[in-house]
């Protein structure tokens, strides 16, 4: 078996212990480019920021399966960490955080004529995303948002 293919397996272990250590899973990643191979399990504290502590009981937990685990034969490193910073605004909190920062917004389907919209995010409800535009308030219904991410406009001239 290939480590890609082993990959939805150790996705199933390391979710199962995230739960068990009341730890958000985040993404399980193969580096097969290294020698040996890294297996990289990034982790979230959810309602707070991720520590050292939690990086290290998930990893104690996750080797102790691991080890168990008889499809995983080959040597590889495992590495625990927190995703860091996203620009990608997915939380409450992200949402919070960065309540004035410019985003940009992609919608899955057009919405008044557009898939792209860019302005400074004001907040987020069950229904919409708010920006500013230029002191124009605009609505971006939820159900539409593919992403939103935060940007650093272009300087003007």
């Amino acid at each position: 078996m290939t480590m890609q293919s082993l990959l939805p397996v150790v996705q199933a272990l390391a979710q199962q212990v995230a739960n068990q250590e009341h730890l958000d899973l985040v993404s399980v990643q193969w580096h097969t480019h290294q020698s040996p191979p890294i297996l990289r399990v990034e982790v979230r504290h959810p309602g707070t920021d991720t520590s050292l502590d939690d990086c290290e009981r998930m990893s104690r937990a996750l080797e102790s399966v691991l080890d168990a685990t008889a499809d995983l034969t080959c040597a590889y490193v495992l590495e625990v960490s927190s995703p860091g910073l996203s620009d990608f605004l997915t939380s409450d909190r992200d949402f919070s955080t960065f309540r004035g920062f410019p985003v940009r917004v992609t919608t899955t389907a057009p919405h008044r004529g557009k898939t792209l919209w860019e302005g400074n995010l004001v907040r987020r409800d069950e229904v919409n995303v708010y920006l500013s535009q230029k002191g124009r308030s605009l609505a971006i219904p939820r159900a539409l948002i593919a992403t939103v991410q935060l940007y650093t406009p272009p300087a003007e001239a």
